[in-house]
């Protein structure tokens, strides 16, 4: 199967294996595991940061992030399709007390004068407390969609007017570095705390960095041991991910532009009423029956391909790694025979 369901799905490459046989290794929770530090060591520094956390997940490395932020009673300003929201099983709820408020935004991305207009009142008890502000980049439900460094820098003036937190879901982020072109140091500048996933475009098979400064990770630190976050000798697993941040991020825009590719593709067909316009790893089509949305995705199995439902009328494909040019090619090839 070519899959295209999500950039998750990647195998560790035999280099990477390599990697991570021979990694060495120590007690996490005791602080001596030397891959691991490494990684975190080597991922702050690349965001410009002063320490950083290793995680299971970014579901984690972001939960954890929310709860060190906000005070139960407070509230996150996010967007609406956000993955801290939609995706994350409710653990700004469950984890930090906390309630939310769901901007509209573009495509997943939000623009400073918008979150302005959301900031409650400190010193009306009726309203919870705006306690943090919180972005992804890239956009996964906004198709891949990209935050303008510009955005970014207005809302971190906002919020420092303000004083509040403002924590980067950066799930894709590599991904958006790689067509901002930004310095990553230079962008991490911007937040006070980003979650980078190792496991989606960058090929490593689990885990998560948290970063920020060394006070921060060490309230981090504490919560990821209260959410059974700790780990010992997980540096077999630390150097796959630092294997991927060394060696896989200059080559996103190959997967950049196989999407690209598909996107022609797929604007072509009368059955596609139009594409989110592409600019990462993230194809998302929407239908123009959209109650042919399952058929099509089955006729895109019977061929050999692996597609992923998106909403209704909505398919997503989402191109990685271990998408070759060939597979492509077979892909581009297969959506023209699709027959409704």
């Amino acid at each position: 199967m070519i899959d295209f369901r999500s950039d998750t799905v990647t195998k560790p490459s035999s280099a990477m294996k390599e990697a991570m046989i021979s990694a060495p290794v120590g007690d996490d929770v005791f602080g001596e595991d030397p891959s691991i530090i490494e990684l975190e060591e080597y991922t702050a520094n690349l965001f410009g940061k002063e320490a950083g956390l290793f995680c299971s997940s970014g579901t984690q490395t972001n939960q954890i992030a929310i709860n060190v932020h906000v005070q139960p009673g407070g509230e996150v300003i996010c967007h609406e399709e956000s993955h801290i929201y939609k995706y994350e099983g409710g653990g700004i709820a469950k984890n930090s007390g906390a309630s939310v408020r769901l901007l509209k935004g573009d495509r997943g991305r939000l623009e400073a004068n918008e979150i302005a207009q959301w900031i409650n009142p400190a010193h009306d008890v009726h309203f919870p407390l705006t306690q943090l502000v919180s972005l992804e980049d890239t956009a996964n439900r906004g198709g891949g969609a990209v935050y303008s460094f510009e955005k970014i820098q207005e809302i971190r003036i906002l919020c420092d007017s303000l004083g509040l937190p403002l924590h980067l879901d950066g799930a894709r982020v590599c991904n958006a570095l790689a067509v901002n072109k930004i310095d990553p140091a230079v962008y991490g500048s911007a937040f006070d705390s980003i979650s980078i996933c190792l496991s989606k475009g960058l090929g490593a098979p689990v885990g998560s960095v948290l970063v920020g400064t060394k006070e921060f990770i060490q309230k981090a630190r504490r919560v990821r041991k209260v959410m059974g976050g700790g780990m010992r000798q997980a540096g077999i697993i630390a150097a796959g991910g630092l294997y991927a941040l060394k060696n896989n991020r200059e080559r996103l825009h190959i997967d950049h532009e196989h999407a690209k590719t598909l996107e022609t593709v797929f604007l072509k067909q009368n059955w596609v009423e139009g594409v989110l316009e592409v600019q990462t790893n993230i194809v998302v089509v929407q239908l123009c029956d959209a109650s042919k949305r399952d058929e099509i995705l089955a006729q895109f199995k019977s061929f050999g391909i692996l597609g992923m439902a998106f909403g209704p009328g909505m398919l997503r494909f989402v191109t990685h790694l271990d998408v070759s040019a060939e597979d492509i090619a077979f892909t581009c090839e297969k959506i023209g025979e699709i027959a409704l």
